[in-house]
């Protein structure tokens, strides 16, 4: 089976948000898409994993922030790779409470959906909550980003949770991998957001480098074999 046929499926990329009492999450999310437009409804797929799964699950409201291509490796990298479990995601962050009380980020974003959960689907490792929209924005004239064009021009990676997560084979090549997230610092594409020129290597990245994903040093990659 050629599992990068999933790739070519059209995608967005999504920050979807939650809370549970206080306490407030986000994550990185690529599976959502409108089902009627009357109501007018939205459904998304989260990982069973996930502690945006166990808000929406508790709290039954979520908000999906809709991703500019400007978006950094960096923002992304912090609510995709980074646990809420063990640091504040929202600490520095521009949001705003919706009308269910809901965390609506808007660093970022071209505009977001506001919704409370009507119905969800178990699908085994993942549950699909099915909301209806409450309230819709736009924030910014801005183009939104694509999953092609997360991976294909800002050369972003999918956490292991993600269900469109495919393990990459590994070629001998001048690029190395980060053992932390997986992002492959690819020398003819460089780091755009950091500065980093295409055509630099590895070994002329300035020693303060850092993943533009999850922020590990240099000392976490490693040569691709």
């Amino acid at each position: 089976m050629e599992l990068k046929t999933f790739q070519k499926i059209s995608y967005g990329l999504y920050l979807v948000s939650s809370k549970r009492e206080s306490k407030l999450n986000g994550q990185i999310a690529n599976i959502v898409f409108q089902i009627t437009s009357e109501p007018p409804t939205i459904g998304l797929s989260i990982n069973k994993q996930n502690l945006t799964h166990e808000f929406i699950q508790e709290s039954h409201i979520f908000a999906i922030s809709i991703l500019s291509e400007n978006t950094p490796l960096e923002f992304i990298g912090h609510f995709g790779f980074k646990s809420g479990r063990e640091i504040d995601k929202f600490k520095g962050i521009n949001y705003k409470l919706g009308g269910t009380g809901v965390p609506i980020v808007l660093d970022n974003s071209v505009g977001y959906l506001e919704a409370e959960v009507i119905n969800q689907i178990d699908v085994g490792t993942y549950t699909i909550f099915i909301g209806k929209v409450g309230d819709a924005q736009i924030v910014a004239d801005a183009e939104p980003m694509t999953y092609a064009y997360y991976h294909e021009v800002k050369k972003g990676t999918a956490p292991k949770t993600a269900p469109t997560y495919i393990k990459e084979e590994v070629k001998k090549m001048d690029k190395y991998v980060c053992t932390v997230c997986g992002y492959v610092y690819d020398p003819q594409a460089g780091d755009l957001d950091s500065g980093i020129k295409p055509g630099t290597p590895f070994e002329k990245l300035p020693d303060d480098w850092v993943c533009p994903v999850c922020g590990a040093g240099k000392d976490a990659f490693k040569k691709e074999e």
